[in-house]
């Protein structure tokens, strides 16, 4: 099946999604209470699943994650997105987030997977799983301790405060979920997904390769709380024959029906501004580079060039600044932005991936082969023409430097690789690694010079419902994981 016919055959499923998901903060709510559901056709509950994490992933993950990650920044003239320039957030702020994480993905998600033991749903409920985990992955890393055990439990099950888990047992149990769920594929099954499978329309294979990648991706984020679980981890996947993602894991979009990408749909019903322009912390460093992907990631300005604004200064810069091309769904002025696709991982994080363990010692392998090979992806998938660039960054590379020194320049390029797609997973490993080190202080930053965020705040229904809520964190608070010296 061609992409094209693919993206065709989802629409449907899409319009029927579309009624639920518009945009990142204009949901239908409703007062049905999601854990009375207690059976549902897989074919429909694993697509509203999967476009659930893609709202969250591609619209208020993506956002906060290209703005504290220093990709783009508050367009002068607008307001919507100023606190988050400032670090000055609010609970409430992440309340839909959880909410469609936990009680619209996961709980369809544990329908599908409670439905393993049946060999018309198993390959259903393999995906759901991994997307479980992936789900688990999300909520721990902005948030910290979340409920796990008792998570899915509703006012059936008589309790309605779930107790809150550790970030270390949640990778423990991500790393188990994913082993369980490697166990239910079976690629050859009858009774695999078609296209409601908006990610990989049932190719189980790739959803291994995605298991794959996913666990390398849990492992490699320990690696400075736990290096040597870390190290045990990635060594016993590349000993089992582990293969890795070749293609990008992500949703595709359409312009009718309202199948559109979910952060066009929000900046289309805010208004149609172009609230995000170019951060000079990301177009700077990529013209001193003389970068080729400059002209893909952002627009001209009315006067034929790409320019780029400080970070935090809206207020004070009249002259204008470049917009994310269409191909990011950054733009709500051009209708072909609404296409731009949701990535969950990437083919070129998978090889940067590869690159980072292997320069580690936790695999064997040639991390300045899989280094060129993730820079070489990155470039073909947006169709740009490396020139030089790759050269130079292959031959840059300090092959015979510390661990420390091959890990910045994987992390550095990663940082590029990942801008305004994968906003999130790029801030994540920021706050991991440290690098990028040319980070700015925002103009109107609340923080001292220097401090940046390193986590999302816990919602505001927690703090007011949820008795068993641990505290109220800060946005300078670490992560478990966030332990590097």
């Amino acid at each position: 099946m061609t992409k094209k016919n693919i993206i065709k055959s989802a629409a449907g499923l899409l319009t029927v999604l579309s009624l639920t998901f518009t945009g990142c903060s204009n949901f239908l709510d409703t007062n049905d209470n999601p854990n009375k559901t207690t059976d549902a056709d897989p074919s429909l509950v694993v697509p509203s699943a999967q476009a659930a994490i893609a709202q969250v992933v591609g619209c208020q993950f993506q956002i906060y994650g290209g703005i504290w990650n220093q990709y783009w920044t508050q367009n002068f003239g607008n307001s919507q997105y100023k606190s988050v320039e400032q670090y000055l957030v609010q609970g409430s702020s992440f309340d839909r987030p959880w909410q469609t994480l936990y009680a619209d993905a996961m709980t369809d998600l544990q329908l599908v997977i409670n439905k393993a033991g049946e060999e018309r749903y198993r390959q259903y409920a393999a995906i759901s799983l991994l997307l479980k985990a992936y789900d688990l992955q999300l909520l721990t890393d902005a948030f910290g301790d979340v409920p796990l055990k008792d998570a899915l439990k509703g006012e059936s099950e008589g309790n309605l405060a779930p107790h809150y888990d550790t970030q270390a047992e949640v990778y423990d149990s991500i790393f188990a979920m994913i082993d369980r769920a490697k166990g239910w594929i079976e690629p050859g099954s009858e009774f695999v997904p078609g296209s409601e499978d908006l990610i990989f329309q049932g190719d189980m294979e790739k959803w291994e390769q995605f298991a794959n990648t996913l666990k390398l991706r849990a492992y490699i984020r320990l690696s400075y709380v736990n290096e040597a679980k870390a190290k045990a981890g990635v060594a016993a996947l590349q000993a089992s024959g582990a293969t890795f993602l070749t293609t990008t894991a992500q949703i595709d979009y359409v312009s009718t029906g309202g199948n559109n990408n979910p952060l066009y749909a929000e900046l289309f019903a805010l208004g149609q501004y172009r609230q995000v322009r170019a951060s000079n912390t990301l177009l700077l460093q990529m013209n001193a580079k003389s970068d080729p992907r400059v002209p893909a990631y952002f627009q001209t300005t009315t006067g034929g060039v790409i320019k780029g604004m400080a970070q935090g200064s809206y207020d004070t810069n009249p002259n204008g600044a470049s917009t994310p091309t269409v191909i990011f769904g950054a733009d709500p002025l051009t209708e072909t932005a609404a296409l731009a696709p949701v990535k969950f991982i990437s083919s070129y994080e998978a090889l940067f991936l590869q690159a980072e363990a292997v320069a580690r010692g936790w695999m064997t392998g040639n991390a300045l082969a899989l280094f060129q090979q993730a820079i070489q992806d990155n470039f073909d998938t947006y169709e740009v023409a490396p020139g030089a660039y790759i050269t130079t960054q292959v031959a840059a590379f300090p092959v015979a430097g510390t661990v420390e020194q091959k890990v910045k320049a994987i992390i550095e390029q990663k940082y590029y690789a990942l801008a305004l797609s994968q906003n999130f997973e790029s801030w994540s490993e920021w706050r991991r690694t440290h690098y990028p080190d040319f980070f700015v202080t925002s103009k109107v930053s609340s923080l001292p010079a220097g401090v940046y965020p390193r986590r999302f705040l816990y919602p505001n229904t927690e703090l007011t419902r949820n008795p068993n809520f641990p505290g109220a964190k800060i946005v300078t608070d670490k992560v478990w994981w966030d332990a590097k010296p």
